[in-house]
């Protein structure tokens, strides 16, 4: 069954048709993310880099969300870029890491 997810972002939002198994996954690659930025921010010294999050999602749209987590100081600072495509559309938007997180308990909650 697949359900309608809500990106919420400043000045607006966008449903994406995914199912539970998709939003799985992103909740994992979004933990994942936390723990590298957590890292990076407690680091002392010369840090090592880390690795780049890049989700993707295909099944009638592609869904990618990509997240530097070298270039942001801590979790909070932390954006997303999602990237949404179709046959006849493509649409592009930074979204605040906190807020995906948001995105994630309120389609878990539904």
């Amino acid at each position: 069954m697949t359900s309608l997810f809500t990106f919420n972002f400043p000045g607006g939002s966008l449903g994406v048709p995914l199912p539970p198994v998709a939003v799985d996954a992103l909740e994992s690659e979004h933990a994942e993310l936390i723990e590298r930025l957590k890292a990076t921010a407690s680091a002392t010294g010369r840090r090592s880099p880390r690795p780049n999050m890049e989700y993707r999602w295909r099944d009638g749209v592609v869904l990618e969300l990509f997240c530097n987590p070298n270039l942001w100081p801590s979790p909070f600072a932390a954006k997303v870029l999602l990237t949404v495509r179709g046959a006849d559309l493509r649409a592009s938007v930074e979204l605040e890491l906190s807020q995906l997180r948001e995105d994630i308990q309120r389609y878990r909650e539904s």
